[in-house]
């Protein structure tokens, strides 16, 4: 059962020939803008690599990456067709290149779709990864003379700076932690050994922040220290008072950040899949009312081109048969390999 049967009078196949060129070249264009956009998303996850347990999030922009340069290698040859598709001499030798060419279109096209999915659903494995490393990121603050973690409080000031946060889901996090290291501890004061001698890990914990949590837009001087004693400072009420450092902590800051910055990428390669729908379909018009012309000494002929030849699952089979039929023959070859081998023992 053909699929989608349209009549093609020659001035209609050279008005589909020319606007797909235009299209193809847009779709070229919007390939090059999707590889960028994977660029850019890798470069800003990177930036944050050490607050991140694991990598798992960079299989978006590394799918943009890969199926953006695939677009521009499809849409180059989509656009060298539709100059052929003009002259009926030189159409024909593309007639071989056809199947394999929509397979791989359709294999990335897919690719496309799926990129754009897992930019609106990869927000659970984000928030695990970014849980992790924020939390090994505030229990190595203190570690600066540690060799490979000297910079992790560099690291964490700035992030809780530029993103106005602290904490991994709030403030609160530091008093679990001891975040000043033993290097700027006087161990002769009693009361340094009093706090050491209160837990059971032998930790200096205080209920105070870094400076990177100070809110600069509150009009009183920042409070880092004793935030849960109400008598260490004036006119203060730590359980009514609007803190003046950062509630927010910096792992729902930063998969918000990051979140609406997939789920804006993810829309624009929506549209830069549904252009690259339209080539291929169009390509595909193009390429089935052509080949009727072949072979007639009469090149202005009106035509017939269709979407599918043969309904959508004989269509879909007619690809996967060749692919099973090799893996079938691979694995017999396979399991035979060792039997021959056994044979002359």
């Amino acid at each position: 059962m053909v699929v989608m049967k349209m009549k093609f009078p020659f001035e209609k196949r050279v008005k589909l020939a020319q606007g797909l060129w235009l299209l193809a070249w847009s779709a070229t264009i919007a390939g090059a803008v999707t590889f960028s956009l994977g660029c850019i998303l890798k470069t800003e996850l990177r930036r944050r690599a050490e607050v991140m347990d694991n990598s798992d999030v960079h299989i978006v922009p590394n799918t943009l990456m890969i199926v953006g340069l695939a677009s521009l290698g499809i849409n180059y040859f989509a656009s060298k067709i539709c100059q052929d598709a003009l002259d009926a001499g030189r159409f024909p030798r593309w007639k071989t290149f056809f199947k394999p060419y929509f397979a791989i279109c359709c294999f990335f096209t897919v690719l496309m779709l799926l990129s754009v999915i897992m930019s609106y659903v990869m927000r659970g494995s984000l928030e695990t990864s970014l849980k992790v490393g924020l939390r090994n990121g505030i229990r190595f603050y203190k570690d600066t003379d540690t060799p490979g973690r000297c910079f992790q409080k560099q690291n964490i000031d700035r992030l809780q700076m530029e993103f106005q946060c602290c904490g991994n889901n709030d403030h609160r996090d530091w008093f679990e932690v001891q975040w000043i290291s033993n290097r700027y501890l006087d161990f002769s004061s009693k009361e340094v050994k009093d706090r050491i001698k209160s837990n059971v890990d032998g930790r200096y914990l205080v209920d105070g922040v870094p400076f990177s949590c100070c809110n600069p837009s509150s009009p009183r001087p920042c409070i880092q220290y004793q935030l849960t004693n109400n008598s260490a400072h004036y006119n203060y009420q730590y359980q009514t008072e609007e803190l003046n450092i950062h509630l927010r902590g910096c792992r729902e800051t930063l998969v918000n950040y990051y979140m609406s910055m997939m789920n804006t990428i993810g829309t624009g390669v929506l549209s830069v899949f549904l252009l690259q729908c339209s080539v291929l379909v169009s390509l595909r018009f193009l390429q089935t009312s052509m080949e009727a012309v072949a072979g007639n000494e009469n090149t202005e002929i009106e035509t017939e081109g269709y979407l599918l030849e043969k309904g959508v699952k004989e269509t879909i089979m007619e690809y996967i048969d060749p692919v099973l039929k090799f893996l079938l023959l691979t694995n017999q070859v396979e399991e035979g390999t060792p039997a021959a081998g056994a044979a002359p023992a």
